[in-house]
């Protein structure tokens, strides 16, 4: 039933989304929020689980889409040698409920089109109780929820599936608007479609227009923006990695992941990029959300959490879904919620100080919370963890982890020399230097000339590469440079890069998953930082060159089957390309490390 990963394009209102594919097939959406059960969920099973196809019904049809400029309206041009019309996909803002708007607009002859639809709650499990009101309105009932239909056109019941055919002339213009509401209420009121096209233009066209990136890649990275906009719940700040669960890392394995949720990794990367780019308001969101979802005992922090800051995301199987091309098992909820990552601790205290540097309205409360949070730290730091990959083979004493413990004091260090804040100052200089040393005794493989994924390994791993980017030491220092290059020669296939060293399988990807962009565009920031300016922009491009035609990129990317893989559209990808864009458009200005950045230029 699904189309690849990349056929796909993203609608979404700010509080959950919509995947759509080429065809005209809406085959995943949650409602009412990105964490809800999914009312259409064909993309992991099967036409049964749901969808909603508005179509040609010919067979030989010329397809095109594109976006309307700044905004995340679809547009779909079908053309056939009868006549050519336009479908025209989005979510408005919310208002009093949930809507999800389609208009076939005619352009040119006339066209037969046909819809499809097919309603099943409970990510595809529940069929609903379907009935027509008196004005011809369809109402779908199931437990707690409720869609309504609500369309001209003239729409029957075939085989638990509403069926329609209809004609659509140049110049015509026919909507139809599907409403969420919850079933012990009232039904939805109808919405005007041409108003709220009209709206929704208006709202994203505005927020567009506060971008202010002004380089030469300014269409990729403001589609980004956008694509991370929608990501961002609204109500609460917290922005999902992904809309979607269990698109796999390879195609019919059983790494397959609930991406629906926020992790705290995100934070830097996500405050950085919305206040490059001028949106100050969601990046105060963002960081809002933050300190509220950690708060509490610091000894009870969390890698990640509800969109709300929910804590409690129990990870469970969906054995009626058969996955992906069959890459199984469907899971939601995510168990990695329950390891120690302790990378986050350096996040949380990056993000807050990031925050104040790029002036920020203080919280505080928030640096309370802080001063907790690496009190606790010196209790732990010396522990082993899950890691930035949230490995479930056990924890080890990651490198990249314990770089980023020396992240949190030495941020939290800077807050009280730059900021007047208090603290213990010498207590914590002195032990940021000594897990400094520890980094670089422990985490540094003598052997090979470069540092290693953890304490004792020969492996590489990919998130070395941020080891500059976070200032723990200089791009140019040579022990950074001969990690790099040892990067390049053994975890890059075909340009891009792997996470980290394994067996590989005869393609040369490691058994699981593909390449991974975002460590693609840390090798580009690593490439700017070390003045190879020509390879940084040349490898920037070829990873723009990955995104499919409405400028969207998923988690990962198979090089020889050239595909994408993993859970779409990504916002670590698209966070990245942002980051990396504005470093290389900072040539003439030189990209600074997080730990070192000024106010003009934060990178």
């Amino acid at each position: 039933m699904a189309q690849r990963i990349e056929d796909y394009a993203l609608i979404g209102d700010c509080e959950t989304a919509a995947l759509v594919g080429r065809d005209g097939s809406i085959d995943w959406l949650c409602w009412p929020r990105f964490d809800s059960t999914a009312c259409f969920a064909a993309l992991l099973g099967t036409a049964d689980n749901g969808y909603w196809r508005i179509a040609p019904t010919g067979a030989q049809m010329h397809t095109t889409r594109r976006y309307r400029d700044g905004t995340l309206i679809l547009e779909t041009d079908f053309e056939g040698p009868g006549g050519a019309v336009t479908l025209v996909d989005f979510m408005p803002v919310r208002g009093a409920a949930p809507d999800l708007v389609r208009i076939a607009i005619g352009q040119r002859g006339r066209m037969r089109l046909r819809m499809e639809l097919v309603i099943r709650f409970d990510y595809g499990k529940l069929v609903p109780w379907v009935t027509r009101a008196e004005d011809g309105t369809l109402h779908a009932v199931g437990g707690p929820n409720r869609l309504v239909l609500r369309t001209d056109v003239q729409h029957s019941g075939e085989n638990l599936r509403t069926i329609a055919e209809f004609d659509v002339a140049a110049g015509q213009y026919v909507p139809f608007v599907l409403t969420y509401g919850p079933s012990h209420k009232p039904p939805p009121h109808a919405i005007d479609p041409g108003q709220a096209l009209k709206q929704t233009e208006h709202f994203w066209r505005t927020w567009s227009g506060r971008c202010n990136y002004a380089g030469e890649w300014s269409d990729a990275v403001l589609r980004s923006l956008v694509t991370t906009k929608a990501l961002i719940h609204r109500p609460t700040g917290g922005i999902v990695a992904a809309p979607t669960t269990s698109l796999p890392e390879q195609f019919g394995g059983p790494r397959n992941w609930d991406y629906r949720f926020s992790w705290l990794r995100d934070a830097t990367f996500t405050l950085l990029c919305l206040m490059h780019a001028g949106y100050t308001d969601e990046a105060s969101a963002w960081r809002d959300w933050l300190l509220r979802a950690v708060a509490g005992s610091p000894a009870q922090i969390q890698p990640l959490y509800g969109v709300g800051g929910e804590r409690l995301l129990r990870e469970q199987e969906l054995e009626w879904l058969p996955g992906y091309e069959g890459a199984a098992p469907v899971r939601i909820g995510n168990a990695a919620h329950g390891q120690l990552q302790l990378d986050v601790f350096g996040e949380v205290l990056d993000v807050m100080y990031q925050a104040r540097h790029n002036n920020l309205a203080p919280m505080d409360a928030g640096w309370n919370l802080q001063t907790c949070l690496v009190d606790h730290l010196t209790t732990i730091w010396e522990q082993p963890d899950e890691g930035i990959w949230e490995v479930r083979g056990g924890p080890q004493h990651f490198t990249y982890s314990k770089a980023m413990a020396w992240v949190a004091l030495d941020r939290a260090v800077k807050s009280i020399e730059e900021f007047g804040l208090k603290g213990p100052l010498d207590r914590w200089k002195a032990l940021r230097a000594k897990i400094h040393d520890d980094v670089c005794e422990k985490g540094y493989n003598k052997n090979k000339g470069t540092f290693v994924q953890a304490y004792g390994s020969d492996q590489l791993d990919a998130s070395l590469l941020l080891l500059p980017l976070i200032g723990f030491l200089p791009a140019e220092d040579e022990r950074i440079r001969k990690t790099v290059a040892a990067i390049e020669h053994k975890l890059v296939v075909d340009g891009f890069v792997l996470r980290y060293d394994s067996e590989r399988t005869k393609d040369g990807l490691p058994p699981g998953e593909g390449a991974f962009l975002a460590c693609s565009f840390w090798l580009v920031d690593n490439l700017v930082l070390q003045g190879r300016h020509a390879e940084a922009q040349k490898l920037f491009e070829r990873l723009l060159a990955l995104r499919n035609d409405v400028g969207l990129l998923a988690e990962e990317y198979d090089p020889h089957a050239r595909r994408m893989l993993g859970n779409f559209p990504q916002a670590f990808s698209h966070l990245s390309l942002v980051d990396t864009a504005y470093n290389l458009t900072r040539v003439r200005g030189p990209a600074r490390e997080r730990g070192t950045r000024d106010k003009q230029h934060p990178a």
